[in-house]
């Protein structure tokens, strides 16, 4: 690490501490002295408890549930890094909440996403790093540099390692095919797509599956897994048509409601997650596996500390 080092400061909420211990690990540094906590009354108080001026700020805080509390605190510390006078604040977000309510569906639906935002910009934070974004647009509500960093790579070398003979990458739907074909090339695999409808919020109902998965061992990759709804009924659907067996892979691990039972008696053989949102012990099965980000993380941030091209990271 270059000497200018020693204005980099790592910062973290309530939200993930795990995760900002590891990324520390990986950057040779420690995680700065601060405390989140509340007042009697539920408000959040912040306290910053070493010296920031002139620092390179980094705040590691998913805006996973709860959603609105994660939020505040990461707003809060910015504030009170911008008037201690840090040079900049970075909002590290692996996984950024309300990044599905892009854009207007209904008559008088708000664009929460981009309200987010305006919030984070106006907290004093002046660059934001996050991970596989629900919509790849919302990059373009900020008005400050975002660096998008994709799960793709961590997700597809764990199968490339531990999977062998005849494996169909599938996406989910007609909107996840990007990514789910980046996955199929990284490791020379074929690709397919279930083509569904979504009746209404967190229901989807499969319509046909495009590409042929009969006796394969199928891949199924999203961008999040929230209810399992989707995915478990896209599973079914594919061991239906002839599937040999499924194993499914996301970046967000949200899995609310009743996602886990769901997964646990589901066909699905093996769920690969990514640390972006804690999984708390009483959702930890057998069928989960959880991968890093944290090295992924700590290259991006020790990039933009030293001006360094964040791209090549994907090259």
């Amino acid at each position: 690490m270059s000497s200018g080092s020693k204005r980099l400061k790592i910062f973290a909420g309530n939200a993930n501490p795990e995760l900002a211990k590891e990324i520390c690990q990986y950057l040779g540094v420690t995680v700065g002295r601060s405390q989140v906590t509340r007042f009697s009354d539920g408000e959040i108080r912040v306290k910053v408890d070493e010296s920031v001026r002139g620092s390179d700020a980094f705040i590691i805080q998913p805006t996973s549930t709860p959603v609105n509390e994660h939020l505040m605190e990461m707003l809060i510390m910015a504030d009170a890094l911008r008037r201690a006078s840090a040079r900049r604040i970075t909002a590290v977000i692996p996984y950024y909440g309300y990044a599905r309510q892009d854009r207007k569906t209904r008559a008088r639906d708000p664009i929460t996403a981009k309200l987010v935002a305006n919030i984070l910009t106006a907290s004093g934070c002046r660059r934001m790093i996050t991970m596989d974004l629900h919509a790849g647009q919302i990059q373009g509500f900020f008005d400050i540099p975002v660096d998008h960093l994709p799960a793709v790579p961590i997700l597809a070398e764990y199968f490339q390692q531990n999977l062998k003979g005849d494996v169909v990458v599938v996406s989910p739907d007609i909107g996840g095919v990007t990514r789910a074909r980046d996955v199929a090339e990284r490791i020379g695999s074929p690709l397919a797509i279930i083509d569904k409808r979504r009746p209404e919020p967190n229901v989807a109902e499969v319509t046909n599956i495009i590409g042929n998965i009969k006796d394969k061992t199928v891949i199924m990759i999203d961008d999040i897994i929230d209810t399992a709804g989707t995915i478990t009924k896209g599973a079914a659907a594919l061991m239906e048509r002839g599937a040999k067996e499924i194993y499914v892979c996301c970046t967000h691990a949200v899995l609310s409601g009743p996602a886990i039972q769901r997964l646990e008696e589901s066909v699905i053989k093996e769920v690969v997650i990514t640390n972006t949102i804690p999984l708390p012990p009483e959702k930890m099965t057998d069928k989960i596996k959880v991968l890093s980000v944290a090295p992924l993380l700590g290259e991006a941030i020790i990039r933009i500390h030293e001006d360094l091209s964040v791209s090549k990271l994907f090259s």
